[in-house]
């Protein structure tokens, strides 16, 4: 008996040795843990917290990314068809060769061909009616649009202006929902903003380059667009052929210009309507009315009392120029306000309305705010003489 007790406090013995044991080695693990935050342990820690915890970081768009997100589905690629005539080679018209090869073989030459063309433009309303280049749609007899999500329209020319060379196009469905650019302010610009062209060069739609604004009121005289009457927007922002009439925008997605015109014998120099201009004239040509142009019907150079007296000096000089700063009359053109006037080849003007000229674009900001038919006072110098001339100014014909 005394035998079985001991056994039985010996295996009640090991058993409070182990446990002891057992919850010290416990208590050490315990101890060496890395803390575990109150909201995994709290009854109380919700779903949201842990997906919280669990979450990557999002991406930030950029503003060009934004920018195109809000008008990039307004742009559109507009292709158009017209007919134009064969012109035959000058040797080819020659009386010789006629009897030569013979009436039948000139009738069975095509007289007529078909010519395709491409360029771009963006939706400034709901009712499809979408600004672009005139040179773009000019002499269009079809216009097709096509938009981002790849929709097809087929659309009309309700106007052009070759002058500003600004084009309407309207969208013959009127039935589509159609996404609009928003118009931005091109006066509020400043040199170093960004700019954003957007376009379909080469039939690549929706194709987005960056750049800045690089120079602002660049005259086309300047750019070597003299038949045209713009202050352009200037910028490096990537423009290539198929990105006329596209959209230059703003940080915020904004049109501020449109596309128009690259510099052929330089890189990253590209020029765009500024937006207030399309503005203006859009309602006029969306009525396919007449965009009024006065003009006076002078050539003319920018010139100095220095430069005077230099060319006066050289034997070589075909005639003598006034020594004085102002505008030189280079030419003037035939059956014009200027020749009914009697403005003169040689003469400098150096006033107009009291106000000192002393550069082409002087002059003709001063033309265009004075309206068709308005009188004008020129105040020129020729020779030895100082004169006052009037001249009333007339509508700029053969723009479309």
């Amino acid at each position: 008996m005394a035998q079985t007790l001991r056994k039985i406090t010996s295996h009640v013995f090991a058993l409070l040795l182990g446990g002891i044991l057992a919850f010290t080695t416990l208590r050490v693990a315990a101890s060496n843990a890395d803390p575990v935050p109150e909201a995994m342990t709290s009854p109380a820690a919700s779903t949201e917290t842990l997906l919280a915890q669990d979450a990557r970081p999002t991406t930030q768009r950029n503003f060009v990314s934004a920018a195109i997100q809000r008008t990039g589905p307004a742009v559109v690629r507009i292709d158009i068809a017209r007919t134009v005539e064969n012109q035959l080679p000058p040797m080819m018209q020659d009386p010789f060769f006629r009897d030569f090869f013979g009436d039948q073989f000139f009738q069975q030459m095509p007289q007529e061909r078909r010519v395709e063309g491409q360029g771009s433009g963006f939706i400034i309303d709901r009712a499809g009616m979408i600004l672009t280049n005139a040179h773009v749609v000019s002499g269009a007899e079809e216009v097709t649009v096509t938009l981002q999500d790849g929709r097809q329209f087929d659309a009309s020319v309700l106007g052009t202006d070759t002058v500003t060379d600004l084009a309407v196009v309207k969208i013959s469905d009127r039935a589509a929902d159609l996404p609009v650019a928003p118009l931005g302010n091109s006066d509020a610009l400043q040199v170093g903003d960004w700019a954003i062209a957007v376009g379909s060069p080469g039939g690549l739609n929706n194709t987005v380059t960056l750049g800045i604004i690089s120079t602002l009121d660049r005259p086309s005289s300047q750019v070597g667009i003299p038949d045209k009457r713009l202050n352009f927007l200037q910028t490096d922002a990537a423009i290539n052929p198929g990105n006329s009439g596209g959209p230059l925008l703003n940080d915020r997605g904004e049109v501020i210009g449109i596309n128009t015109a690259i510099r052929a014998n330089a890189m990253g120099i590209g020029f765009a309507i500024p937006i207030n201009k399309a503005k203006e004239l859009k309602d006029i040509l969306a009525a396919g009315q007449e965009v009024p142009h006065p003009y006076v019907g002078i050539e003319m150079r920018d010139i100095t009392a220095d430069q005077a007296r230099r060319s006066n000096a050289d034997p070589n000089s075909s005639f003598t120029i006034p020594e004085v700063d102002g505008v030189f009359i280079w030419r003037i053109l035939p059956d014009t306000p200027a020749a009914e006037a009697g403005l003169r080849r040689g003469d400098v003007i150096t006033e107009i309305d009291g106000k000192r000229v002393t550069s082409g674009t002087d002059i003709q900001n001063i033309v265009e705010q004075s309206g068709v038919n308005g009188r004008l006072r020129f105040t020129i110098r020729r020779g030895n003489q100082t004169l006052n001339i009037n001249v009333r100014t007339a509508q700029l014909q053969n723009q479309r």
